[in-house]
């Protein structure tokens, strides 16, 4: 199987797994206790099905959302990911020109693997950094800073990490960041001997945000759970959210809301938008998925800030829905990460293309030439 080969999400996942070493892909793959969250964010979308009209005359469809004050090309952008050269090695530099190519967002983590200068230097479209709130407060200040003179347009401070969740692959593989080398992992590595010569003859693995106040995760390996529960600061709460909007002064949103009520307080905070998200199911087992939350959130506060479904999203219809029920527009990780583990920057333009003409294709089966024509009018939910 190669590139060419690949025509949906499923597809880019099944080459991403015979390209990786075993426990990277499992970390990509795998989600928190019995990950049932993680199924259900994209069994969601299966509960409701599309209604389309006819004969409205579709021959130019306009599939372009304004969110953050940013106008998108599609209504779908690639959501801040850690440690992307782990799964490839040109990692955010290849995301970040697949989705410059495709006119969408881009968004860099604060355990990101390429420097917010560089990808500022490298792009010219809409960015977005996402902000882990670490008990170094100094480290805070930093990363805050750096992303404010790297001119992003976008701080999304991620809400659902207050502690590492239970993934038990990573437990069962022995994934940390970076790779940690034992019998195991050398044997994984030798089984995949492009994965390795490109890991081990590029530039050295590094955490550029971090590196120069902490060493785990760069110098010393660490599981993504770990890092959390040790590293981010517990005591986080809403005054330490609003006094973080207040200091970046521009677009701000959080990113894992699941509540009514906390989508409420986003707005009191001065937020702009938030990403109603369950990190992937890769926290909170059992938790709701974002799509059946939707729609109560949009009730609640969609006329006062933009509202960002994210999680599960594998097809254009997917998109569909979601925007039918209101949200602004929709991201996903896992969406592209299969795509760059599989073939790097041709894989994610493959990716990202192949989505692109699903939400076309599919606004036109559904008789809509713009998104502001796709509402709850489309949608039947099954009971």
């Amino acid at each position: 199987m190669n590139l060419s080969h690949c025509h949906n999400f499923q597809d880019f996942r099944t080459l991403a797994r015979k390209r990786l070493p075993g426990p990277i892909f499992h970390y990509i793959d795998g989600a928190a206790d019995d990950e049932k969250s993680y199924r259900r964010n994209t069994e969601a979308y299966d509960a409701v099905d599309l209604v389309p009209n006819v004969l409205t005359g579709v021959e130019h469809v306009d599939m372009s959302t304004t969110i953050f004050g940013k106008k998108l090309d599609m209504p779908l952008y690639c959501a801040p990911t850690a440690l992307q050269r782990l799964f490839h090695h040109d990692g955010e530099r290849a995301v970040a020109r697949a989705a410059e190519k495709y006119g969408t967002m881009f968004g860099v983590s604060s355990l990101g693997t390429v420097s917010v200068e560089e990808i500022s230097g490298m792009i010219d479209t809409p960015t977005m950094f996402q902000f882990y709130f670490h008990k170094d407060r100094g480290l805070n200040d930093s990363i805050l800073e750096r992303a404010k003179a790297a001119k992003f347009d976008v701080m999304a401070l991620t809400v659902d990490t207050i502690t590492g969740g239970n993934r038990e692959r990573d437990f069962r593989t022995g994934f940390t960041s970076p790779p940690r080398l034992t019998p195991k992992s050398l044997l994984s590595f030798a089984t995949h001997p492009r994965w390795a010569i490109n890991y081990f003859t590029h530039a050295k693995f590094e955490l550029p945000h971090l590196q120069d106040h902490v060493s785990e995760g760069t110098d010393i390996a660490t599981s993504i759970g770990s890092y959390f529960s040790n590293m981010l600061d517990q005591s986080m709460n809403w005054k330490d959210a609003e006094t973080l909007c207040a200091k970046w002064g521009g677009h701000f949103a959080l990113k894992g809301i699941m509540s009514v009520e906390d989508a409420k307080r986003a707005v009191d905070i001065g937020c702009t938008g938030i990403m109603v998200s369950n990190h992937g199911g890769r926290q909170l087992d059992g938790g709701r998925s974002p799509f059946d939350q939707l729609a109560e959130i949009v009730d609640a506060v969609g006329d006062k800030l933009d509202v960002i479904c994210e999680g599960g999203i594998q097809r254009g219809t997917h998109v569909l829905k979601a925007l039918s029920v209101g949200a602004k527009a929709c991201s996903g990780g896992r969406l592209y990460l299969y795509a760059l583990s599989a073939a790097g920057q041709p894989g994610v333009e493959r990716a990202l293309g192949l989505l692109r003409e699903e939400i076309e294709r599919d606004m036109k089966l559904m008789g809509c030439t713009s998104i502001d024509q796709l509402t709850r009018e489309n949608l039947r939910y099954r009971s």
